[in-house]
């Protein structure tokens, strides 16, 4: 109990470390490639600066922080590009009228089924770290890269 103790203390430290997360990387980025372009180059970028430029950025808590922090603006990106695809969609219904299938029901059986496949495929990286230290990094690293991955396929299916 002792030393349980004296570790959680002397990891507060590393736990409380400021992370210097700079979204303006991956946004510039993206705005140099463009949907079409190399999106896959962008992926990463912000979180490696992070990890650069954080005081312990390159500790497993450090990357795991930084990680995580893109995969949080990628997810922010996505959920406004899925709400921007689902307005379009619920227009393309309307003006198709009856008879057609729904834009808007595809994509949202289309969203649940990638949060599950998501899901399984970052919980298989999981798995293969056992109880190894990298399993955080890795995890955040593979839910950064599905989440930029799907804004990307609902970005491109938005109209022009």
């Amino acid at each position: 109990m002792r030393f349980a103790l004296v570790a959680l203390m002397l990891a507060a430290p590393v736990m409380a470390q400021e992370q210097v997360f700079d979204a303006s990387v991956a946004e510039a980025c993206l705005e140099s490639v463009g949907v079409a372009g190399q999106f896959e180059e962008c992926i990463g970028q912000a979180a490696e600066r992070c990890m650069e430029e954080s005081e312990g950025g390159q500790t497993t808590v450090g990357m795991s922080q930084c990680l995580q922090a893109e995969a949080q603006w990628w997810d922010t990106v996505l959920n406004a590009t899925y709400g921007e695809l689902l307005a379009f969609s619920k227009e393309m219904d309307a003006e198709n009228g009856e008879g057609v299938p729904s834009q808007e029901v595809a994509l949202r059986d289309m969203q649940r089924a990638w949060i599950g496949y998501r899901d399984a495929r970052c919980g298989f990286e999981q798995s293969q770290w056992g109880r190894g230290s990298g399993a955080g990094p890795a995890v955040a690293a593979c839910l950064m890269q599905e989440t930029a991955q799907q804004a990307r396929v609902l970005k491109s299916a938005l109209p022009e």
